[in-house]
């Protein structure tokens, strides 16, 4: 899930609890996408986008809990929504979604090409390797997406501090 917390801090409902699944269901989604009608795989991107929205929101209602003077408030609320936000977008919805599309795409192809096996074995094949390739993309997608976002959009907030989105 994350990392494990230090002692004596708050326990953060959309990165230590079971909520944090949420953002991975466009990549459930995905995995099934041959096997359940376009709406159901639409259903999952719009579960894993209200996690990111609700994300963003506590985070930025907590940044504003946050005991400073008034003029540096707003900014710090809207830096921690604005990096939340686009951090989860892209390493808990468009990165890993795409990810798990192309993986379920390709094995989809392959498997028509160089087996006999039938269509609905196919299909339930390139599922079983969809979704157990979401373990295995979660860190390193992670860590790239906090990378890019360090040397590009954090470039413009460094005073602040980089805002805890992963």
């Amino acid at each position: 899930m994350s990392e494990p917390r230090p002692r004596g801090t708050e326990r953060d409902l959309y990165r230590d609890t079971w909520v944090r699944y949420l953002g991975y269901a466009n990549e459930v989604g995905e995995a099934f996408r041959s096997l359940v009608p376009a709406a159901v795989v639409w259903l999952s991107y719009g579960v894993a986008s209200s996690y990111v929205l609700a994300d963003a929101i506590d985070k930025g209602k907590k940044a504003g809990e946050v005991p400073s003077p008034e003029a540096g408030r707003s900014t710090r609320v809207t830096v921690a929504v604005v990096d939340t936000f686009v951090w989860q977008a892209l390493a808990s919805v468009a990165i890993p979604g795409f990810t798990i599309n192309r993986v379920c795409a390709a094995s989809l192809y392959v498997l028509g090409t160089a087996t006999r096996w039938p269509l609905a074995v196919r299909k339930w094949t390139t599922t079983a390797l969809g979704l157990l390739t979401i373990p295995i993309i979660i860190h390193p997608i992670d860590r790239s997406v906090d990378f890019l976002l360090d040397s590009s959009l954090r470039k413009f907030y460094p005073s602040l501090g980089k805002p805890s989105s992963s």
